[in-house]
């Protein structure tokens, strides 16, 4: 099958077998394809689209072009969450642990952020000495030894992602469901979970804006990853306002450290445990969502969950020492409150606004070669309907640069507006698929 013809085939509406899928994505991977084809192919696809079936067969394709980690010895049962990406998105890094301390095994293959704020594995490289390139042998021996490991993708791992997803950044083709199907799931059914829990974003914050089109993502995502034998669910949680009061890796560490002491912060929370819940319904741990959430508290009210969330940076080289000395994470040159101009009620607190300021600051990407500072962002952020008097601070931005810190301010006092009504804003959780 030359490429001319299967791109052609695509192009003109057809719906493509498994073969001609499987040739597109082996010449993604081995190279036998040209840049050029599979820009091409990748359009082609975008504008026409592909049946749940074509999703399903791409999807089983990218998974197959590298390793599949087989877990199957492990007598834990095995689950993982991925979330599409927030701003303040940092439940990972506490839900995994607690998650592990119910006695479910966390095999998380991570990515960096892109766009904006950090990923999983820029904050977690906040941590000093933490190693997120794990072999895939180093991978299981920390599985097995405390249920538990939160990795980046290997080169083993579904490699022909890592070509496709550079080129669609490039081509326009990011936005596409079928695509970004492929790409999530190859990846996470490729860790060898036994169920797998979806936390889809819509809202400023969130790649999907529109909460039409994040349902469709959930319900394609669900609907693929159920066919393929692995047992998913969807949770659609709004991205209006940041989650959390902490913007920026270190900053978000410290946060998730305060979850596992019960001190975290209540909207943070309220989407930790409806994902936890899934988990441990998913993998049968729990009977019910009310045997469910009591597990995930007692894992937290134990210190279980913190006491996995130390082993884990141990693991990996990193300094476990912070998580009771936080001062042990980078610190920055400047901090600066954002002061209230009046007395009032926050009435919004823009996710992107916020997130465009942290990635002022430094704190993600605006190109994959640009360097995350770990160090920046905002904490103390205030929530929408809180009440707020003039002189207080809505939050604390977190520079070493003057010259970023007076552009953030500025782009935060935007982002945050103070006014005479209370605003609740949108439901958190919105719906479970």
């Amino acid at each position: 099958m030359f490429p001319q013809h299967v791109i052609a085939r695509k192009r003109d509406g057809h719906a493509l077998t498994r073969d001609e899928i499987a040739v597109f994505v082996r010449g993604a991977t081995d190279g036998s394809w040209a840049d050029y084809q599979l820009s091409a192919m990748l359009m082609a696809i975008f504008l026409r689209g592909m049946t749940p079936q074509e999703t399903a067969h791409y999807t089983e394709a990218m998974m197959r072009s590298g390793v599949v980690a087989d877990l199957a010895s492990m007598k834990l049962p095995k689950a993982d969450k991925h979330s599409t990406g927030g701003v303040g998105d940092k439940v990972s890094l506490h839900l995994a642990s607690m998650i592990a301390a119910c006695g479910v095994a966390v095999p998380m293959i991570s990515g960096r952020g892109l766009g904006h704020t950090g990923g999983t594995l820029d904050k977690l490289e906040s941590i000093p000495g933490f190693r997120v390139n794990l072999t895939m042998a180093e991978y299981r021996a920390e599985l097995e030894q405390i249920g538990l490991s939160l990795i980046g993708q290997t080169a083993e791992l579904a490699p022909a992602d890592k070509k496709l997803y550079a080129l669609r950044d490039v081509t326009g083709t990011v936005e596409c469901i079928p695509l970004i199907c492929g790409s999530i799931l190859a990846k996470k059914l490729a860790e060898g979970i036994d169920v797998l829990v979806l936390d889809v974003k819509f809202g400023r914050g969130a790649f999907m804006k529109d909460k039409a089109r994040a349902r469709e993502l959930a319900q394609a995502l669900v609907s693929v990853a159920t066919a393929m034998g692995k047992p998913t669910r969807a949770v659609l949680t709004a991205m209006e306002q940041p989650l959390g009061r902490a913007v920026g890796n270190a900053l978000e560490v410290i946060e998730s450290i305060e979850c596992l002491r019960g001190r975290g912060p209540t909207d943070t929370m309220e989407v930790t445990f409806a994902l936890g819940e899934q988990m441990l319904l998913l993998t049968k741990t729990a009977a019910s969502k009310d045997e469910a959430r009591a597990k995930l508290e007692k894992s937290i009210a134990s210190g279980a969950a913190l006491e996995k969330f130390r082993a884990m940076i141990a693991a990996q080289g990193g300094d476990a020492c912070v998580v009771d000395d936080v001062e042990r994470l980078p610190q920055v040159k400047f901090k600066e409150a954002l002061v209230a101009p009046r007395s009032g009620f926050v009435q919004d607190v823009d996710a992107m606004g916020v997130a465009l300021a942290a990635l002022r600051l430094g704190a993600g990407r605006a190109k994959a070669e640009d360097k995350v500072d770990h160090a920046v962002g905002v904490s103390a952020l205030v929530k929408v309907s809180e009440r707020v008097e003039a002189g207080a601070a809505l939050c604390v931005i977190h520079a070493n640069d003057e010259t970023a810190l007076a552009e953030a301010r500025g782009m935060l006092a935007k982002a945050i507006g103070v006014g005479d009504a209370m605003n609740a804003g949108p439901k958190l959780i919105d719906e479970i698929l």
